[in-house]
């Protein structure tokens, strides 16, 4: 019979496997704690209000629409292109739009890339500019003392001797002088406009195949032009100078013809037998004009 007033048995003991893994937790937490001493947590920050987040993505957007509309204002410039010819010499340029800019004899023009705008100024003597379309970006010519504004469009522009010429072979030229009133000239195909100082004059009519165009196929066109004035065209043509010895009369004589650019000196070897002029060639290179 069993006794049941006797203690009962004593449990087990532990596996050596659980007491190991026992020993190992209490290492662990006691390296952690001792890391996070160590190396404590930053301090969590609060997540904004639904208020504030609100007020700082208006403030953003605020600041984002100056910043665009004062650069749209300012229009700063993004690329600046120069090109220029020596004389004697003719070279066409395409530029990056489609358009294409043709310098004559000893010109000069700088090109330059806006966000709203492509801006040309002409620097010396003379270019056709060819115009590619851009609704959003008009094309303008700053030639001194006048500006022309195109959309797209083919005119030619030339400075010479404090006058600014500028003729329209397609589509429509706006054409403002720094002396003129706000309201600029409108120019249409065919017609050329001559700025002297900073006023222009009224609109002309230019024939086709005048010598404000002929000049890009390598010719000089002069009808009943005064000696004078054709020699200043010739000589943009030639290094050398060109002196005129007059006495009043000689420049005033007319000279009409056609003539190639490159061979200015079978021009002046003709003058003697089109006009009463005696030409005399120099060691220099440099040739006198005189009756």
């Amino acid at each position: 019979m069993d006794d049941l007033n006797a203690a009962p048995p004593a449990p087990p003991p532990a596996a050596p496997a659980a007491a190991a893994a026992q020993s190992f937790d209490t290492a662990l937490l006691a390296e952690r704690d001792a890391l996070r001493v160590l190396f404590p947590l930053p301090p969590a920050r609060s997540r904004p209000a639904p208020a504030q987040r609100l007020r700082t993505a208006g403030l953003t957007g605020l600041v984002l629409a100056l910043s665009t509309a004062l650069l749209l204002w300012w229009n700063p410039a993004w690329r600046v292109e120069r090109h220029a010819t020596a004389i004697g010499e003719h070279r066409s340029i395409a530029l990056a739009d489609g358009s294409q800019i043709t310098l004559d004899t000893a010109s000069a023009v700088r090109v330059a890339w806006h966000l709203r705008s492509r801006e040309a100024a002409l620097l010396q003597g003379r270019a056709r500019f060819d115009v590619a379309h851009d609704r959003l970006r008009a094309f303008t010519v700053d030639a001194g003392p006048a500006r022309v504004r195109v959309l797209g469009t083919v005119f030619d522009v030339q400075r010479r001797q404090g006058e600014v010429r500028v003729s329209v072979l397609r589509g429509l030229v706006q054409v403002q002088g720094s002396g003129q009133p706000a309201q600029p000239w409108l120019l249409h195909p065919g017609e050329r406009l001559r700025i002297v100082g900073a006023t222009p004059a009224q609109p002309e009519p230019v024939a086709p195949g005048d010598a404000e165009g002929a000049w890009v196929q390598g010719r000089l066109v002069f009808d009943r032009t005064p000696l004078r004035d054709a020699l200043a065209e010739v000589q943009r043509y030639r290094s050398a100078p060109i002196r005129l010895y007059d006495d009043g009369r000689l420049g005033r004589q007319t000279l009409s013809g056609v003539f190639d650019t490159a061979q200015t000196d079978r021009l002046l070897d003709l003058l003697p037998e089109i006009l009463n002029a005696k030409v005399q060639r120099q060691p220099d290179g440099s040739v006198q004009i005189s009756r």
